[in-house]
This record gives C-alpha cells, sequence and structure tokens, in this order.
C-alpha cells in the first residue's frame, strides 16, 4: 500500500533545502550503498549540510499527521539530501532489510521519497514501483512525498536532462505487519471521515477496536 502526501514540506523549507544544495558538496551514492552495481546519483556530502537538511525534513515528515497515521513511525534514519543530475539512475532493486542507525539497525518497513524540485525542472527521473505485474510511476511536486513499503520491487528511471533533487528516509514502523498497518490505517480513516456522524457509544466502540489493535500489534518502545 502507498500513500502520496501533498505539502509535506513548506515554501520556505523548500527554499531552505534548494539553498543547502546549492551551496554544498556533494558525493557519489555508493557510499551509502557500497557495492551496488544500479546506483548512480549523489548524496550531500557536507556534514553540516546533512545535519541541517536532515533536520528540516524529519521535523517536517513528524509534522504531518497523514504521514504519522500510515506509517506509525518508530524511527527512521536521517532523511538524505539526493540528486540525480542528467544520465543518473538507480537500476531496479529492493532496499536493504536493515540499515546502521548509530550502535543498532533500522529495519526497513517503509521508505520515503520527498521531493524538492518540481517536476518541470527534470525530465525522466520517475520513481518507479513495482506492484504485481504492473508498475506504477510516481513523479510528485515540490513538497509533496511518497511512502512506499521498503519489500518492494523499485527504481528511478534515467534523468534525461535537468536534475531531481530530493530526500530520502527509511521508517521503521511500530507495526511491522504491512497488513496490520494496512488495516490500522483503514480503521483511522473510516473514524476520521465517519466519526461526526457516529453516535458517541458507537464512535466509542471504533476507538476500543482501534486501540486495543495497536496495543496488541504495536513494537514497544
Amino acid at each position: 500500500m502507498f500513500c502520496s502526501i501533498p505539502d509535506v514540506l513548506t515554501p520556505s523549507e523548500l527554499q531552505q533545502l534548494r539553498a543547502i544544495a546549492a551551496r554544498s558538496p556533494f558525493i557519489d551514492g555508493k557510499m551509502s550503498a557500497v557495492g551496488s552495481p544500479v546506483k548512480n546519483n549523489v548524496r550531500v556530502g557536507d556534514d553540516a549540510a546533512l545535519q541541517q537538511s536532515a533536520q528540516i525534513v524529519g521535523q517536517a515528515l513528524v509534522r504531518s499527521e497523514d504521514f504519522r497515521v500510515f506509517a506509525f513511525p518508530k524511527t527512521m534514519t536521517p532523511p538524505l539530501l539526493t540528486r540525480y543530475d542528467t544520465g543518473m539512475h538507480y537500476g531496479i532493486h529492493i532496499d536493504s532489510a536493515f540499515m546502521p542507525m548509530g550502535q543498532k539497525s533500522l529495519r526497513t518497513d517503509l521508505s520515503c521519497t520527498i521531493f524538492i524540485s518540481e517536476p518541470n525542472e527534470y525530465e525522466g527521473g520517475e520513481l518507479q514501483i513495482r506492484l504485481g505485474t504492473s508498475d506504477i510511476s510516481v513523479k510528485g511536486k515540490a513538497g509533496s512525498a511518497i511512502v512506499y513499503p521498503s519489500t518492494t520491487i523499485h527504481q528511478v528511471l534515467p534523468v534525461t536532462s535537468g536534475s531531481r533533487l530530493i530526500a530520502l528516509t527509511f521508517i521503521e514502523s511500530r507495526i511491522a505487519n504491512s497488513e496490520f498497518r494496512e488495516w490500522l490505517f483503514e480503521l483511522n480513516e473510516i473514524g476520521a471521515i465517519a466519526g461526526e456522524k457516529m453516535d458517541l457509544d458507537t464512535y466509542t466502540r471504533l476507538q476500543r477496536v482501534q486501540e486495543n489493535l495497536l496495543r496488541y500489534w504495536a513494537d514497544p518502545d
């Protein structure tokens, strides 16, 4: 299940991220995927710029109710400012099951791409996610994000002109099971849509199911 979230970043945050990218050196993206034969992009290489951009994007995601309700985030990697210039791509792959986070490892339940460039600023560069025997292509507006299961096969198609600037993060969800996470998301959506039309007793019963399933399925801190 995928979730497209508009306006995760404000215009001011987009401006800040673009300014960081403009003044910062970028290094080979293979530094975060050593040995990958299909990865061809660059990522921000300055520690101060990395920390500043990660803070901006991370705070924006945590602020987004749509993100929180869909992902049930327990922790996530610092969002990484990444660029695809003309000719760059990320061939078909699947994300690693675990990623280092200091002295611990993070289980990658969900992947999240946050778009910083406008779609008309580059040609190609679509995020293509395989769903069964079909492919979904995504090229989001600046400031939007797409969250998708890290278990899916996906790729970034070659950029044929311009530059594609994004931030990328991986999320360990409190709900490890993707089906359970989807069911809880649906229950939350039903409550948000129909809650005002329910009588108090019915709404309270729905909340009881939601909260007790969360207690039953969620990972502890």
